[in-house]
């Protein structure tokens, strides 16, 4: 059953795109225990999530670890982060909300090693990776975790929150909810309520001219515009993929 060739035809039979990448990283984690290989098989046939049975994940280019029951951080979430980083200066201050494993924290880090990179999350386990992780992660909901010290002084905020509509729910991938908490996706009935909170909240620590980042889809950004507006952002800029789907929105904190 190690046999890479083999394991690719079994996974890709199954429908699953990344076959060949995933049969490598199944056999790596199985250390040549055929049992252990087969029980692993078995869990991705599942529909388990890849990172928690191997136990990390690559996101921009670096090694996540994500332990089990914690959010696994999607390739789609990437330019965000890019731009993130683009907008962080390099003795920056930036804040990451849901952060989840940590994993764009992580790459905050990576690309500013100077700047301060504070993350929080709701989920214990969250926290917990994250620190594993290396990141000054606080548990609690969105800002109320945070440094006080830092209000005012952020320059960038970055947030893949719950934005899923919840009636949308029901129409996502089968096995993502099986596994995974719909708390890591239910935005409320538009998909805009934790998004709204964040519009609200960041103000306090968004120094001016700072950046708000945040990852969403469909109509939101336009459903967005009069919140942004009323909490002082401007310069509001929809963030689409190459595919021209919308990501995200990028606003500015304007002077105060």
């Amino acid at each position: 059953m190690n046999d890479h060739d083999e394991l690719t035809r079994r996974l890709a039979a199954a429908g699953f795109v990344a076959a060949d990448e995933e049969s490598r990283e199944l056999i790596e984690a199985s250390k040549g225990d055929d049992d252990l290989l087969e029980s692993l098989v078995e869990r991705r046939l599942s529909g388990e999530p890849l990172a928690w049975i191997t136990g990390s994940t690559t996101f921009c280019g670096l090694k996540v670890l994500v332990a089990h029951g914690v959010y696994v951080p999607r390739w789609q979430s990437e330019p965000l982060v890019d731009r993130a980083v683009s907008r962080l200066p390099e003795r920056g201050i930036a804040v990451d909300l849901c952060t989840g494993s940590g994993a764009i924290a992580m790459v905050l880090r990576s690309k500013r090693p100077e700047a301060r990179v504070v993350a929080s999350d709701l989920d214990e386990r969250a926290v917990a990776c994250s620190l594993t992780n290396g990141i000054d992660a606080h548990l609690g909901d969105l800002f109320a975790p945070l440094p006080r010290g830092l209000e005012g002084l952020v320059d960038v905020i970055v947030g893949v929150v719950p934005y899923v509509p919840t009636r949308s729910l029901e129409l996502m991938p089968r096995d993502t909810l099986r596994f995974e908490s719909t708390m890591s996706y239910d935005g409320g009935v538009d998909g805009t309520d934790i998004l709204r909170r964040v519009i609200r909240e960041s103000p306090r620590f968004l120094g001016s001219g700072g950046m708000l980042l945040l990852e969403l889809g469909g109509d939101q950004a336009q459903r967005l515009e009069g919140e942004l507006a009323s909490h002082g952002f401007s310069e509001v800029a929809v963030l689409v993929d190459d595919d021209g789907d919308v990501r995200g929105i990028e606003a500015t904190l304007a002077s105060r």
